[in-house]
Parts: structure tokens; sequence; C-alpha cells
């Protein structure tokens, strides 16, 4: 273990110095990502458990006490309110938005929020103004690894060089799966990407796609206006597949689907773990279901 110290909130308030340095991440790719540059020299502690939609996630009083305590909280601004607001009150010293490191996209916006309750007030309050998807391109995880590695270098000058190292190997692995996916969806009949909510913005930019959302945010239910639109828009490009996630519910997409005659798949957006495999198997997954879906050749 590594002799990076990280001091553990406990019940009673006191600290504690453990062994090898803590990092708190916020969501699954972010998990993956950490855990791949830290190696042993890091123990990571995920705030989303495996199965929970992170955009509604409620930090217990023991998680934000993780926060605090950590050597390292990594996280992107304005997926998980909790987070965000347990991060500005406790770490924003010891914090990584991975956001911070990429290109954004702009984010998708919805008319007014007229009615919303307090709670959903303050949750707005906490939006940003660009897409927080950026997993979903390879190249942009790519740089964040390299980032990552120079941040937690900087915090445990002794492992330095692992982390660097290690950062440097996830780097590539990613780039080479950028490869792949700009290879496999290079040659489509169609490129119009209907999908139950705007999660996958940075996956159509980088690989020269459209994006159709019939929502933008998954919690959302969509105006009769908006299916309207969504449904002429698949008939007039004849979209083959509309695309539904895990997590959310597949029941707009499928009454979509067949308005117009398509058939449903799931793309995984990856903000909880997948069921089997990891990060890379899960985007290749996503790849093969999109070739299909698209016919690409």
């Amino acid at each position: 273990m590594g002799t990076l110290l990280a001091t553990t909130a406990c019940g009673t308030g006191a600290a504690e110095t453990t062994g090898a340095g803590e990092v708190v991440t916020a969501l699954y790719p972010l998990q993956w990502l950490t855990e791949r540059v830290g190696g042993s020299d890091i123990t990571v502690t995920n705030l989303t458990a495996p199965g929970v939609e992170p955009h509604d996630l409620e930090l217990t009083p023991q998680q934000v006490a993780e926060i605090a305590g950590a050597q390292m909280a990594v996280y992107i601004k304005g997926v998980q309110p909790a987070v965000d607001e347990a991060i500005e009150q406790h770490a924003t010293d010891r914090s990584f938005d991975a956001a911070t490191a990429v290109k954004t996209l702009e984010a998708a916006h919805e008319e007014g929020h007229e009615g919303e309750t307090e709670a959903e007030h303050a949750e707005h309050e906490h939006e940003v103004s660009y897409d927080p998807h950026i997993w979903l391109d390879p190249s942009r995880l790519a740089t964040v690894a390299t980032q990552l590695g120079d941040k937690l270098a900087a915090a445990d000058p002794a492992h330095a060089q692992g982390f660097k190292d290690r950062a440097a190997k996830a780097a590539a692995e990613l780039t080479a799966l950028d490869a792949e996916m700009a290879k496999g969806l290079g040659t489509c009949t169609s490129k119009t990407l209907v999908t139950s909510h705007e999660a996958f913005g940075y996956l159509a930019d980088r690989y020269q796609l459209k994006q159709v959302g019939i929502t933008i945010d998954p919690e959302s239910e969509p105006s009769p206006a908006r299916l309207a639109e969504v449904a002429k828009l698949a008939k007039d490009e004849k979209v083959t597949t509309i695309f539904t996630e895990t997590l959310v519910s597949p029941k707009v997409a499928e009454v979509l689907a067949g308005e117009v005659g398509a058939k449903t798949a799931v793309l995984d957006p990856l903000e909880s773990g997948p069921e089997q495999g990891d990060y890379l198997s899960a985007m290749r997954a996503n790849l093969q279901t999109l070739r299909t879906a698209l016919g690409c050749s």
C-alpha cells in the first residue's frame, strides 16, 4: 500500500490516518479510471452503488464524512447535486472535477422550471452550462486519465512515477478504444441516434452522429408535442431503432418505437457499473449495438 496519507472522519468527529491514500469517486466511470490509475497506492470508495441512478443520489452522513476525510474527491460537477454540495462544503481544496480537463459541450436545456418544488429548484441551481456526460467519449476520458495521474502524483510524490505510468497505460487503452469506435462507426448508413434522454452527446459528437433525445432529463416525461416531433424526425430519417437505457424505464421509447415501426435496443450510459465486465467491455458492447442499429458495414 502507498504512503499517501488521508484522514478519515469517524462518527465521533475524530480523525485517524490510514496507510493508503483514500480517494472518493462520485460515479462508476470515475471509479474505474481512478482504480486503474491509482493501482495499489490508493484505496477507492465510490459513492454511487451499482444499480443506483446517480442523478438521484442522496448522500448519507457517513458518505459526507468520507468526502471530508478523503485525500482526493474525483467527480464531475453537474451530475450529482448532493455530491457537488458536499465537495463545496468539505473538499474544495482536495477535489478534481474531471470536466475541467476537457473541452465540454453545451448542455441541452428544457423550457423553464415552473411549478417545481423547493428541492427541485435547489437541484436546478446546481445545473451547469455544459453536458456533464464526458466519459462517453473515450478520447476525452484519456485526457482525464493523464490529468488524474498528475493530480495523484502531486499529492503523493513518493509514488508519482507509478501514478504517471498507470495513467499513460489507461490513456493508451482509451485511445485504442476510441480508434476502434471511430472505425466501427465510420461506415454507417444511418447517423441518427434517437435515445431515451440526452446522455450520449459526447459519443455523437466524437463519431459524427446526431443525437435526438426524447427527453433531456431521465426523470421527466416528454410533452405530446415533443413526442410528435421526434416521431416525425424518426420517420423522415428512416430510423429503425429507438435506444433505451439501463436504469431508465423503456416505456416512452417503446411507445415511440411502436408508432414509427422501429425496434428498441439498450445502450448503457455507464452512469452506474455494468452488470458484467468493466468500462471498456461495456463501451465495446455499446459499439456493437450501435453498429447493428445504424447499419454499419
